[in-house]
């Protein structure tokens, strides 16, 4: 898609395909009654890029999209895995429900989030943002998810890890360390690719993107 034919309203209505993602994986976590899981990184990210997408926030695209990628590479190496049922052919309607939104989710968002990036561009203090975003949203996780869930690791150390750190307070340094130092990373990598004008005082030229 090349995003400069796109006239200012059909770019900003693209926020309507995360704002569906989000809203499939609700429901697939609704019936199964796991609405816990919708604050992983990944899920409400759909929903953070659909926001900045209807509002012309370009601050808040660059946060979504710098968690898609992440979200993405996590996706297929702990979630695609577990999806045997599909080889097998048995499987519930809510299982291929569960499947299909989670496929959204996670390839849609980031297809819509890269489309998006494209257009705004990547300027050098998203990765700040992000990193804060992280903080929030495992914050939120801890105080109203069930431990049991795990949501972005806010109560417990990542199954395989327990060997490794003997306290969670350890491993949450660890992982927040790494969180710190992949944002900067990724923000640079894609500000490499898509750099902002360097004069671009505000995330967002009045009076849209």
């Amino acid at each position: 898609m090349e995003t400069h034919k796109l006239t200012q309203t059909q770019f900003r209505l693209l926020g309507i395909l995360p704002l569906a993602f989000f809203l499939a994986q609700a429901i697939h976590y609704w019936q199964i009654n796991q609405l816990g899981h919708m604050l992983w990184m990944c899920n409400i990210g759909n929903l953070l890029l659909a926001l900045g997408l209807f509002l012309e926030q370009a601050l808040l695209v660059r946060v979504a999209v710098m968690w898609m990628v992440p979200g993405l590479l996590v996706w297929f190496a702990y979630v695609v895995p577990t999806w045997g049922m599909l080889l097998t052919g048995r499987f519930s309607y809510t299982e291929l429900l569960g499947v299909v939104s989670s496929t959204l989710a996670h390839v849609g968002g980031f297809t819509v989030g890269m489309v998006a990036l494209r257009k705004i561009k990547m300027d050098s203090r998203a990765w700040v943002y992000a990193f804060l975003w992280y903080f929030i949203v495992q914050l939120t996780s801890r105080l109203i998810t069930p431990a049991a869930m795990n949501v972005n690791l806010s109560h417990n150390i990542q199954a395989g890890w327990e060997q490794t750190f003997s306290a969670y307070w350890k491993f949450w340094l660890v992982l927040t360390i790494l969180v710190g130092i992949g944002s900067w990373i990724l923000g640079l990598l894609l500000r490499l690719l898509w750099p902002a004008p360097a004069l671009a005082v505000e995330d967002v030229p009045a009076p849209g993107f």
